[in-house]
């Protein structure tokens, strides 16, 4: 069926474009990509690979905004596990897990509203974060130390606080996984994940944050790459016009941007294919098509433009739908307009070191059946380190050698991953490293990884004056001379770590 379209091709194709949000390969702005800005491309995404300094940065989202004063600048810089912005170095902020397990929620809002700030300053004016997820499922892949925690009230509260900080900042938040990722143990960035709960069970657990949030005004929402039978038996979260427009939109009544996670992910990519995908999503009620790190081309602007028009043309996608979403990425591109003139609010009273602050208070320390004596000579650390997914990356540096080295130079490390080397063999090669000093063993989800577990188990066996920093979720019976969960593996977790390990801090 071929449907009259009313309005000029131009227009159409513009809202086409400007429900797309790609990402780029390189530090400065390709001809392509400004080429696209001029023909109606409201949004770009940025990761990793476009920033080397804040200065470079700058530059960047200037030379963007010099092609068009409004376009939007997203980046998923959710701090902690999860950094662009510090993607060599490690994030000067901890994450959700750590924010959580302090419980501070004006701690919480004072850390994302610097986070918002140091953003802003560099000219980015929408981050697709905080998540929002409750992460129940302790053997989550993706989630994690990303989630505030698996409790719905601690995460509602915390999510309300994050947001208001970012915004107070003068940057978007974007609440995300909508309807929730925590109970999930599949990756969507791999497949797709299913969650066979009941939707007494959803409504009690998984909503409570999006909702609280909602109340508190984000500016957009972002939608998972999930299967939940419960609420739609045939379409992921991202497709389905029951969670999007029935669940998101009329009951619980947000008005603002509804961004899908990065579509070429393959919960939608090897599924649905991306065309189809984002064709699907903005039908379902999305407003804007997330093209995240894995596709990062001209190529692929212009397929799915081409793919939304024609659409439109052949009778799939109103015309009316799509026009409601372009319309809603610009009336956000003039909140962030208007929120970058104002400037960020009074932030009078929020130390610039507050990252670290809260990741001093975010330690927990747990004694041995010794009495503990702080590292004073240089150690030998082993990392034991699971593959990283690929929210994570495995580009940014973790642990605590680094942090270590600064305290106590003269301090080594490895790095040992699974299947590397069997366990006899790992731990006499740790001991023939360390020699006579003292060993930090350092693990990153203990509890998920059995290789891990036993490889720490036999080196305490050996060693038991050896030290262990948990970075991930805090699940496994600590052990060891001293055991210190940081509840995250941002630099500033590190350095959190290293004070307690030789007796400069106390942890919380």
């Amino acid at each position: 069926m071929t449907t009259v379209v009313r309005g000029s091709s131009d227009t159409l194709t513009r809202d086409a474009l400007t429900v797309l949000q790609p990402g780029f390969i390189g530090t400065t702005a390709p001809d392509w990509l400004l080429r696209q800005i001029g023909e109606g491309l409201s949004a770009v995404g940025l990761f990793g690979r476009n920033i080397a300094t804040p200065e470079q940065l700058t530059a960047l989202t200037a030379q963007l905004r010099a092609e068009r004063d409004d376009v939007l600048v997203a980046i998923d810089e959710e701090g902690g596990d999860v950094t662009r912005l510090e993607v060599r170095d490690g994030s000067s902020f901890p994450g959700n897990y750590a924010l959580g397990t302090v419980d501070d929620t004006g701690l919480t809002h004072d850390v994302a509203y610097e986070l918002g700030r140091r953003l802003a300053a560099c000219g980015v004016d929408l981050n697709w974060a905080p998540s929002a997820d409750v992460n129940s499922n302790p053997d989550n892949p993706v989630i994690g130390v990303r989630a505030f925690g698996a409790d719905a009230r601690l995460v509602a509260r915390h999510t309300v606080a994050y947001v208001e900080g970012m915004q107070a900042a003068g940057v978007a938040a974007c609440v995300k996984h909508f309807p929730g990722h925590g109970d999930t143990n599949v990756d969507s960035h791999h497949a797709m994940p299913r969650i066979d709960v009941g939707l007494e069970t959803l409504r009690a657990r998984d909503l409570p944050p999006f909702r609280e949030a909602i109340a508190a005004g984000p500016k957009a929402v972002m939608s998972a790459h999930i299967l939940l039978p419960a609420l739609d038996p045939e379409r992921p979260a991202t497709l389905s016009p029951q969670i999007l427009t029935g669940l998101l939109r009329e009951e619980l009544g947000f008005d603002g941007l509804i961004i899908t996670d990065g579509i070429e992910m393959q919960a939608i990519a090897s599924t649905y294919g991306i065309a189809r995908g984002s064709v699907l999503a903005i039908a379902a009620g999305v407003d804007a098509i997330c093209v995240g790190g894995g596709l990062a081309g001209e190529e692929t602007v212009l397929e799915l433009r081409d793919a939304l028009v024609a659409a439109v043309r052949n009778g799939d996608l109103p015309e009316e739908r799509l026009a409601d979403a372009a319309a809603r990425v610009r009336a956000l591109a003039d909140w962030t307009r208007r929120a970058r003139t104002a400037g960020p609010q009074d932030g009078a009273g929020i130390a610039s070191d507050i990252g670290l602050v809260a990741a001093r208070r975010a330690v927990q320390v747990t004694a041995g059946e010794l009495p503990y004596e702080p590292v004073t000579a240089a150690p030998h650390v082993a990392s034991f380190a699971p593959v990283a997914n690929i929210a994570v990356g495995a580009e940014t540096p973790w642990g605590v050698a680094p942090e270590l080295a600064q305290l106590l130079p003269g301090t080594t490390a490895d790095t040992y991953t699974e299947g590397a080397v069997e366990t006899t063999a790992l731990v006499s090669e740790v001991l023939a490293k360390a020699t006579d000093r003292r060993i930090v063993a350092v693990v990153r989800d203990a509890h998920r990884h059995a290789w891990m577990a036993a490889a720490l188990d036999a080196l305490i066996e050996a060693r038991p004056d050896t030290v262990v920093v948990e970075m991930g979720v805090n699940r496994a019976q600590p052990r060891g001379a001293l055991h210190i969960a940081t509840h995250g593996a941002a630099r500033v977790c590190g350095r959190a770590a290293a004070e307690v390990i030789t007796g400069r801090g106390t942890g919380a």
